[in-house]
């Protein structure tokens, strides 16, 4: 044994040497990943050969091991390191030598990527990748950061650090439309970074937050990280779960668990909110008390360029606050009286005799054993006896078809119980009615007469719902009887987004929070998953984009605004009426609808083409598509290249010797601290590519095999691979800025700017590890 160290220790030693040689040698990282694999293991094959790595193997054939598994220890428990006075072997690294290692991984590696990379389940979503990538870059190109920095420091520049307030601001902005950390900080750094210093802001405090803002695209949604992320923990989770239930005696991780073993990349987006918004607020008070410590160093900037009608405060108060939460304040009321809900009549032809047990009970003893040490003796106690109610009344299911009389009866109870007004209506007219309201805090100047026509229109739509409406009424009559109030209310919201464009902040905010709200609203409503949403991302974007361009060139762009609201009269025909018109009988609403519903399809696709065609004439769509297919063919070679890696790794067993040290530890939540430990420090040298597609699948099965919500241990990785963009020496983000900042900043300065922003990641950790329901809480609530 060379150094007394054990050969697969010496093996570990020599990948990471190899790959952290390749990750310096210059070449680029996609490529140095798969070369450092395969040199690594033409050096462990020589030492190998030469009978120089020796690795001691528990000898499983001992009767200390048998006495062991006989005593219930579970074999995958069983190491080295948990008992070292256990008897062991000698062997080398490659028991029948390297040549048949080779033959096996060879293999090995095309059904790994084609699995991993060209097929199976992952690649639908991994195609989002993709969607998010070309709608961040088509924003950054659409200048859309320019306008918010310079309107984001009028808004927040007279406070003390306001200009690094609105930094943050912008940041969280750009996160949730773009979720590119390089775009975001060198845009970012080319607009602000100057301005912050000609008002005498601190070098570090401004390169500090621009850094450390420009991270936030890799926690908040839409994130590439999540995605990528996501999709590995989704396969890991999975099987490190049936894993412990074979462990505990279970068939299966449904019986052991009571649920099965899942995670989404919708669930985790949902997840991420929250912390993200965290460490916005973290940063922006980070800025702020810096300023009031130090107000020399980030002065208040007053108000430069600002025009427009001045609105008393009062009157911005009452319709920007007051009104809006007196109308969720009723629509919430009126929710829990049950005069606002559903009027669904749809019953199903099968019901069930009660709740099933929660638990199944038909299990062996050891499995029965475990489950109630993971569950408790109430909860098993309480699924038994509903186990044997069910048995008692008819065998083994719970359910049983309904005749047509109590189909009827049930069809009755439901009419009967239906709500005066639905939450469609109710909720649709109250976001028009929230337009109407922001319109008139906007302007005290502007005519107030078509918002009053709107509230008309709303007040008429309730007013027919609750008297002429039941859900006995067709969709098609349903339209019929509020076209009056909708053409009014429209009226009214037509003129109200006029007043608000004039309104410099509402016209910069409005139309990427629009693509926002589409894009994580249809991921986080579970309208659809992730690919779908995250293509109408990259349509708005690009629609968003030739707009612009059209505004800039002072022509029309009415086309693309009436592809836009295609968009929205696609999907609300969708929602509202049946496409199927193969069906046999097919009702006259439902075919104007369907051919509406092509109409606005066609519109939408000549729109987007286009968008497309002015793009492509400006110049603007070639970089785009370029700059697209080299960020996700360096994405996706990465992922090919750390495959290649890992197996290797696990060809000499340095994957079960990892996560055999792992499992050493009785405390799982010590095992979790050295994981995030280790990725922390890995941060410093490896980019969050390396880290999640190289460590992540080694260290997995350990960290998403135990009791911790999948979700939270996914968002505490996410959190703490955004450090590896601000720690030196290898900090991508101080890389970016450091290209873009004047040759009067300092590296020196940019290194110590970042230092406190990387302080305030670590205590994010720290409230996420303390307050777990801050990564919970919202799948929690969409979910109930």
């Amino acid at each position: 044994m060379i150094f007394g160290l054990d050969g697969i220790e010496i093996c570990l030693i020599i990948v990471f040497l190899c790959l952290f040689g390749g990750i310096l040698s210059g070449f680029p990282v996609a490529f140095a990943i798969g070369g450092s694999a395969i040199i690594s293991f033409g050096i462990i094959s020589l030492l190998d050969s030469a009978g120089l790595l020796i690795h001691e193997a528990v000898d499983t054939s001992s009767a200390a091991y048998a006495a062991l598994v006989d005593s219930g220890v579970a074999r995958i428990d069983i190491s080295h390191f948990r008992y070292p006075d256990l008897p062991v072997i000698e062997q080398p690294v490659f028991p029948n030598g390297w040549e048949e290692a080779l033959d096996r991984r060879v293999s090995f590696i095309v059904n790994r990527i084609n699995e991993r990379v060209l097929a199976g389940q992952s690649i639908e979503t991994l195609l989002a990748v993709l969607m998010f990538v070309l709608m961040g870059i088509t924003l950054e190109r659409s200048r859309i950061a320019n306008d918010l920095l310079t309107t984001m420091a009028r808004v927040f520049g007279p406070l003390p650090g306001g200009l690094a307030v609105s930094v943050v601001v912008v940041g969280a902005f750009l996160a949730a439309s773009t979720g590119i950390v390089g775009a975001t900080v060198v845009t970012m750094g080319l607009l602000s970074l100057p301005t912050m210093l000609r008002n005498r802001y601190s070098p570090e405090l401004a390169t500090g937050v621009i850094s450390a803002s420009g991270t936030l695209g890799q926690i908040i949604p839409p994130s590439i990280v999540i995605v990528l992320l996501g999709t590995l923990a989704a396969d890991i989770y999975a099987t490190a779960q049936e894993t412990r239930a074979s462990a505990a005696g279970c068939s299966d991780a449904l019986t052991y668990l009571g649920k099965a073993a899942v995670v989404s990349v919708g669930t985790l987006f949902q997840a991420a909110i929250l912390p993200g918004i965290m460490l916005a607020a973290l940063y922006a008070l980070l800025a702020f008390g810096y300023a009031l410590i130090n107000p020399t160093k980030a002065p208040p900037v007053p108000a430069i360029g600002r025009s427009g009608e001045i609105v008393p405060l009062r009157h911005r108060l009452i319709w920007f606050l007051g009104v809006p939460a007196c109308m969720i304040s009723v629509l919430i009321a009126a929710s829990f009286a049950g005069m606002v809900g559903s009027r669904d009549l749809e019953v199903q032809r099968y019901t069930e005799f009660g709740e099933s047990a929660e638990l199944r009970t038909k299990v062996s003893d050891k499995c029965r054993d475990s489950m109630i040490a993971l569950h408790g003796q109430e909860k098993w106690d309480l699924s038994v006896a509903r186990q044997a109610e069910i048995d008692a009344s008819g065998g083994d299911s719970s359910r049983r078809e309904l005749t047509d009389e109590e189909l009827s009866a049930a069809r009755d109870a439901q009419l009967m119980n239906a709500a005066p007004v639905s939450s469609g209506v109710a909720v649709g007219f109250m976001l028009m009615c929230l337009v109407l309201s922001a319109a008139r805090g906007a302007s005290l100047a502007a005519d107030a007469r078509p918002l009053w026509i709107g509230a008309a229109g709303v007040a008429g739509a309730l007013a027919i719902d609750i008297a002429f409406i039941s859900p006995l009424t067709s969709s098609g009559m349903l339209f019929l009887m509020l076209a009056i109030p909708l053409a009014a209310t429209g009226y009214g919201c037509w003129h109200a987004a006029i007043t608000l464009s004039k309104n410099e902040l509402i016209r910069v905010v409005f139309p990427p929070l629009v693509l926002i709200i589409a894009v994580l609203g249809s991921i986080l409503g579970g309208i659809t998953n992730p690919t779908p949403a995250a293509a109408l991302g990259a349509a708005g974007a690009i629609m968003l984009a030739g707009y612009r361009a059209l505004k800039e060139e002072k022509k029309g762009g009415q086309l693309i605004l009436i592809a836009s609201f295609s968009v929205v009269i696609l999907i609300l025909a969708g929602i509202n009426f049946d496409m199927r018109i193969t069906l046999d009988t097919v009702g006259i609403d439902d075919w104007i609808a369907f051919l509406v519903a092509q109409a606005a399809y066609s519109t939408a696709m000549i729109g987007l083409l286009y968008a497309l065609w002015v793009l492509f004439r400006r110049q603007v769509l070639t970089p785009v598509v370029r700059e697209t297919a080299k960020v996700t063919s360096m994405v996706f070679t990465i992922l090919i290249g750390s495959q290649i890696l890992n197996l290797v790794v696990i060809s000499f067993g340095g994957e079960h010797y990892i996560q055999d040290f792992l499992r050493s530890f009785d405390r799982e939540w010590v095992v979790f601290l050295i994981v995030m430990v280790i990725l922390f420090i890995l941060g410093f040298v490896l980019d969050f590519l390396e880290i999640i597609y190289i460590v992540v699948p080694i260290v997995g099965p350990v960290i998403y095999g135990g009791t911790f919500d999948p979700a939270w241990v996914t968002i505490m990785i996410a959190v703490n691979l955004q450090t590896s963009f601000l720690t030196p020496p290898f900090g991508f983000a101080l890389f970016y800025l450091r290209g873009v900042a004047p040759p009067e900043v300092t590296t020196g300065q940019i290194y110590r700017g970042v230092a406190p922003f990387v302080i305030i990641q670590v205590i994010g950790l720290v409230l996420l590890w303390l307050i777990p329901d801050i990564v919970t809480l919202v799948p929690g609530l969409l979910a109930g």
